[in-house]
């Protein structure tokens, strides 16, 4: 409850500071002071410190899985805003809104990660797609992120319409909109049409929040379409948060229905994993080649809910969240910097950044899994979960192949890195705290890699 309060204040707070505050570095400052907050209001929570007192009527519950992923998700923005906040200027001159934007975002992933209500479900993904509606097409002056925010926001929206129908549906069989009144069914009684109806209907909509195929057709256009800097912030925490959602949903609500939906399950997996590796390999672009990528890190993580209710699929979707978000939005920041997202883009990085490319070396081996890092750890507690079920055993064999098929497209950027010519005119630049802040991400990868316990251990005591 603290950081849900919070963020919602810090989101007017930032609204405001455009007014009165003229120097851009100044309104930087109010926004790292303010995700500082929230990481420490969280932790305090966390500690049993509960600021505000509010009656939500079993509306809401904070768990130690849900603070502890919201601190992932604070820490992941933090590291988010140190690495691009300067580059938002760039963006347009709405410079204090996109931080607005961004608090407000971390509210709904807030709700998202605790609600007790299908009525909460849908307001948290509400206040979580909205605000990126208006940061996707934030570049006012580029017609492909025009482009890909009335995508977005059209295709969004029917989805929204098939959660809410899904919502209807379930409050029609049993007369609330609670998570835990679906998933008690007397032994023996087979579920009800509208049951079943609703649960594939959230199923779907769901499915598309996380841009699981065949439901990821908008990611790989508003993901190249979006300014890049915002396209980070997309790809990683809010993909995480609803992924919380996701699990968390199926968990309170259609746990007892397991049998009948992890079959669906799997099949969403092995045809998100094949269509957005395969897809991925064939990009010229590394900005949609990373889109497809993060379909394809899609399909791991949703092991969880395949391995539903147990301590490794738990502790992989938590480990997942962060490795895949410190990783993901380096290698964005990066991107950022060299303007050029092409391969051939990266030519000769190595020999005039030598330190930018060795952090993205780290962050492309952890996408790929590479052994030493939180990416390969975090697949092998996804594949460990999955294996635990007992079932299915060619869906993990199959994700293995598709995860040495990710290592191509990953090396391809390495190749171009060490082993071509640089033809750039325009040197890179880079400041101290920037490399300061790659660095970080990369030593935090690798311990995360070596010693995952350091996060695991928070969910246990």
């Amino acid at each position: 409850m603290n950081a849900l309060i919070i963020s919602a204040v810090l989101g007017v707070v930032m609204m405001f500071s455009g007014i009165v505050l003229k120097q851009n570095s100044a309104v930087r400052s109010v926004a790292f002071a303010g995700i500082i907050i929230l990481l420490l209001v969280n932790s305090l929570e966390m500690c049993g410190t509960v600021l505000f007192k509010v009656d939500i009527n079993n509306l809401i519950a904070f768990n130690r899985f849900t603070l502890v992923f919201n601190s992932i998700a604070f820490g992941a923005t933090f590291i988010y805003l140190l690495l691009t906040a300067e580059d938002m200027e760039k963006v347009g001159k709405s410079y204090a809104e996109y931080f607005a934007l961004v608090f407000f975002v971390l509210c709904g992933v807030v709700l998202v990660t605790s609600f007790k209500s299908l009525l909460i479900l849908f307001l948290g993904i509400e206040i979580i797609t909205i605000p990126l509606y208006i940061l996707t097409g934030s570049d006012k002056r580029n017609l492909r992120s025009n482009e890909a925010s009335l995508k977005y926001f059209l295709l969004g929206s029917f989805s929204t319409g098939i959660m809410l129908m899904g919502i209807a549906l379930i409050y029609g069989h049993q007369g609330n909109f609670s998570t835990e009144g679906v998933s008690f069914l007397p032994e023996g009684v087979k579920p009800s049409v509208l049951l079943v109806a609703g649960m594939l209907l959230m199923l779907f909509a769901m499915a598309f929040k996380v841009s699981a195929v065949p439901f990821h057709f908008w990611t790989p256009d508003v993901y190249d379409g979006a300014p890049t800097v915002f396209t980070s912030f997309m790809a990683t925490i809010v993909k995480a948060a609803v992924f919380i959602a996701f699990i968390r949903l199926f968990e309170d609500s259609f746990g007892a229905l397991q049998s009948g939906w992890q079959f669906i399950v799997a099949l969403i997996i092995a045809a998100t994993l094949l269509v957005g590796n395969i897809t991925a390999v064939f990009q010229q672009s590394v900005k949609r080649m990373l889109a497809y990528s993060s379909i394809s890190q899609a399909g791991f993580m949703l092991f969880a809910l395949f391995a539903l209710n147990t301590v490794d699929a738990k502790e992989g979707i938590i480990l997942y969240a962060a490795a895949y978000s410190l990783a993901t939005i380096g290698i964005f920041a990066v991107l950022n910097k060299l303007g050029d997202y092409s391969y051939e883009g990266f030519n000769g990085l190595s020999k005039e950044q030598p330190l930018l490319a060795g952090t993205a070396v780290v962050f492309l081996l952890s996408l790929a899994g590479i052994p030493l890092t939180a990416g390969f750890l975090s697949k092998f507690y996804m594949l460990k979960a999955a294996l635990g079920t007992g079932k299915y055993l060619w869906l993990v064999i199959f994700a293995v192949l598709m995860a040495a098929v990710s290592v191509y497209y990953y090396f391809r950027v390495i190749q171009a890195m060490y082993f071509k010519d640089s033809k750039a005119q325009v040197p890179v630049s880079a400041s101290a705290y920037y490399k300061v802040g790659l660095v970080l991400v990369a030593f935090l990868i690798i311990l995360l890699g070596v010693y995952p316990e350091v996060l695991l251990s928070w969910l246990y005591f």
